[in-house]
């Protein structure tokens, strides 16, 4: 039997933990709204169900993944943000995606620069960047807010996507910008 572990980070306002069947609910209801399409959605109910799965699949197969996002306060799931690099990625992702009740709050920036922190400090990893689509203003500007710079847009098998480039850790160090949340 295959066995991994995630890792569980806070915040002052997050916990960033595994994910649970129960979170699957709140995923299955956000890919029916239209927001989800920034994402890949809509989606059915049983894909959304792999789709998780293949999240959790990831932690086993390169030590690392998306964690499951709750709110510390009320204990409610609120999305999924961390390290991602699926077979056909160039180099590793800081990813992030927050259910409708959540936005607008900070949380996507205060989980990404958690998770950079752990990718960073943990993995050594000494880059990565985070892919957007071109109409996704919301996820480009928590891009900037981490610091990160539009690099290029390039031509993805869904469609054109952007590229934007965290900085480094000897630049956030050297920047004076804060690694973690």
């Amino acid at each position: 039997m295959m066995r991994y572990e995630v890792p569980q980070l806070e915040t002052d306002r997050l916990i960033l933990r595994a994910h649970r069947e129960s979170d699957i609910a709140s995923e299955i209801e956000f890919f029916q709204t239209a927001p989800s399409k920034m994402v890949g959605g809509p989606k059915a109910a049983d894909d959304v169900w792999r789709y998780i799965s293949m999240m959790m699949g990831h932690w086993a197969l390169r030590g690392y993944g998306l964690w499951a996002l709750e709110e510390k306060a009320t204990g409610t799931y609120v999305g999924r943000a961390g390290l991602w690099m699926p077979l056909g990625y160039d180099e590793p992702e800081i990813g992030w995606t927050l259910m409708n009740h959540a936005t607008g709050k900070g949380y996507a920036t205060e989980a990404a620069q958690t998770a950079r922190a752990y990718a960073y400090d943990v993995l050594g990893w000494d880059t990565a960047v985070s892919l957007t689509l071109p109409e996704n203003t919301a996820s480009q500007a928590v891009a900037k807010r981490l610091g990160a710079s539009l690099e290029r847009t390039f031509e993805s098998k869904y469609g054109p996507a952007q590229i934007w480039r965290h900085p480094s850790p000897s630049d956030l160090e050297n920047g004076g910008m804060e690694a973690y949340a």
